[in-house]
Parts: structure tokens; C-alpha cells; sequence
């Protein structure tokens, strides 16, 4: 087993783990989760990723509580499937995705991911970031898998959620990134759910005016 400890041992070291150790089936030992933070331990959203991958492993997990700083991980073989996970606020659905992905490119057949939460959360990547830079590249890559925005969920509260559809992976594709491609089109995207017209007016005005240049565009979608 691989012990984890660090200064504040964030959670991106507790997602990353959870994606080698699916993907590798060596078990984790983590301590001090999250330790230097305000709120320290496993919040919602850590505890979804930590849930969601035994899940699809059916791993044996210690420790998976809210507020827990220590965790201990010994999974078992990846399973392709149907599966849903619900965060229970507006924690970032798109960091549960990127902790699952891995593994299910590497299950013996293709799975569909539901993730219910906050689908644009000011601490994480959001939706159109899956969707439109972060999948696009691993498609580069020989990667199959989409997803789709269902409803966005925002901050505190959640209530939206993405979906994906995984197919496993064949042969992995060299990916060349050494020069970086012409500007295309610029645009800005604004998102609200209940909130006044003349709010999201204002906000598409004030766009407006950072992307005055050619090829500006805008468009909005209301939740």
C-alpha cells in the first residue's frame, strides 16, 4: 500500500490517487486530507469522487465520511456500467468526471456517468471546459467520450447535472502540442437561473465590451 501525506494534502492529490489506484488497482493510505484548509477533511464533492470510484471498483474504503482526514483505498477491477451520483450541493460535478474518466477508458466495456451538482462553480473547471477544451484534446488522443450539460447547477445549492458516455480505449494516439493554433473566434457565454433579464442584459453588455474585436460573438442561456 502507498502512503499519502502532505502539508495541507488538497484535493487534487486525493483525486489524482483515486485515478492512478483505479487505473494501476494498487491500494492508498492518504492522511491529512485537506488539513490546512478553513474546513479541513472530505467535503461533498471529495466524498462523491471517493464514493463514485469505489463504486465502479468495488473497492474496500475506510474513512469516507464527511470531514474525514485520513482514507484508506484497496480497489478491485474497473466495471463498465450505468452509474449516477448525486453530490448534494453545488460541488464541481466536472472534478468528480475528471477523477472517473481514467478508469472507465480502461473498462472492458462503454459506460454512461449522471453526476448531479454544481455544473459551473467559481473553484472549478466548468462545464464548457469539458466540453470544449479538456475532451476535444484527449479526443487528439484516441479517446472516445462526450458530455452533455443536462442543467446547470450553480453555487450554493447545485441541482444541475452532466452526462457522459465513455467507450474504452483501443490504442492510445501521440499527442504533439508544441505550437499553438491561430485565434478562431472569440465569444462569451452567460449563464443565470432566476435571476432578472435586465441582469443578464447588463451582464451580456458588459462582455460585450472586453470582446469588441473581430470575429465577437455572444449568446446566452438561461437556467
Amino acid at each position: 500500500m502507498l502512503l499519502l501525506s502532505g502539508l495541507e494534502g488538497g484535493g487534487q492529490l486525493l483525486r489524482t490517487s483515486l485515478s492512478l489506484s483505479l487505473i494501476t488497482g494498487k491500494a492508498f493510505h492518504m492522511t491529512c486530507i485537506r488539513g490546512a484548509r478553513p474546513k479541513p477533511g472530505l467535503m461533498r464533492q471529495h466524498l462523491t469522487c471517493v464514493n463514485a470510484a469505489a463504486e465502479i471498483c468495488g473497492a474496500a474504503v475506510e474513512g469516507a465520511h464527511l470531514g474525514s482526514q485520513e482514507l484508506k483505498f484497496h480497489p478491485g477491477p474497473v466495471r463498465a456500467g450505468d452509474y449516477q451520483f448525486a453530490i448534494g450541493s453545488g460541488g464541481a460535478t466536472t472534478l468528480v468526471l475528471q477523477t472517473l474518466l481514467p478508469a472507465l477508458l480502461h473498462a472492458p466495456g462503454p459506460s454512461t456517468v449522471r453526476i448531479e451538482g454544481g455544473t459551473h462553480n467559481p473553484l472549478a473547471p466548468p462545464f464548457e471546459f469539458i466540453e470544449e477544451c479538456f475532451l476535444p484534446v484527449l479526443h487528439r488522443m484516441g479517446v472516445k467520450a462526450s458530455v452533455t450539460l443536462g442543467r446547470p447547477g450553480f453555487m450554493q445549492s447545485g441541482g444541475g447535472f452532466l452526462k457522459a458516455d465513455v467507450l474504452p480505449m483501443k490504442k492510445w494516439k501521440k499527442l504533439d502540442l508544441h505550437e499553438r493554433g491561430e485565434l478562431v473566434t472569440k465569444f462569451g457565454t452567460v449563464l443565470n437561473a432566476h435571476l432578472d433579464g435586465s441582469i443578464v442584459q447588463r451582464e451580456v453588455k458588459t462582455l460585450l465590451g472586453h470582446l469588441l474585436g473581430t470575429g465577437c460573438g455572444e449568446r446566452s442561456r438561461r437556467a
